[in-house]
């Protein structure tokens, strides 16, 4: 049996995404959004409002991080989504969160924070309030890649949010082999 809801965007997973930047002072910046995908090779889409500190800092520097949140770092992840640099200019210091400048680009790089793509501003629209950034480096912890080089998310644990219940989840076991698996169907 099916049943019918009020139209709701249920896209999940969705990750848990750490958006960095620096303000005109150079104090750093980050919060958390989950409205966040893929939308070229190279390219990121993330719906982030045009209220956000955030979103005025990287209108300025045409520049940010995003990090993807993992298992470790549920704590001062939230945290940076229910203060806002409106009002605590500061918020980073209270995350334990160490920061590093990017080589690439204008914007932090959050140590414990094992994935970041180091973004450009492609483009942002302030009616749809859709920010596109072209990646230009991706820094990896070593900790979480493989024997090969690549991404383990055995090791990684990133997270993701539930629009429903509000909640924090970790990704579960693998289940199968893409581009292989439907093969056996052919």
């Amino acid at each position: 049996m099916r049943k019918n809801v009020k139209p709701k965007a249920y896209i999940y997973p969705l990750p848990v995404l750490i958006i960095g930047t620096y303000d005109e002072n150079g104090t750093p910046d980050a919060m958390n959004a989950a409205w966040g995908t893929v939308c070229d090779t190279a390219q990121v889409s993330i719906c982030l409002s045009a209220t956000h500190k955030t979103v005025k800092n990287l209108l300025k520097t045409k520049a940010f991080t995003v990090a993807i949140a993992d298992d470790k770092n549920v704590i001062p992840a939230d945290y940076v989504g229910v203060v806002s640099a409106n009002n605590v200019p500061d918020k980073l210091t209270k995350t334990g969160w160490h920061i590093q400048k990017s080589e690439f680009v204008n914007a932090p790089i959050i140590q414990e924070l094992p994935l970041v793509l180091e973004c450009k501003l492609v483009s942002y629209d302030m009616q749809t309030e859709i920010c596109i950034g072209e990646v230009v480096n991706v820094s990896i912890d070593d900790g979480i890649l493989d024997e090969k080089g690549k991404i383990d998310l055995t090791k990684f644990k990133p997270i993701c949010y539930d629009t429903d219940g509000h909640g924090y989840y970790t990704l579960g076991e693998k289940v199968g082999q893409a581009f292989y698996d439907g093969l056996k169907l052919k």
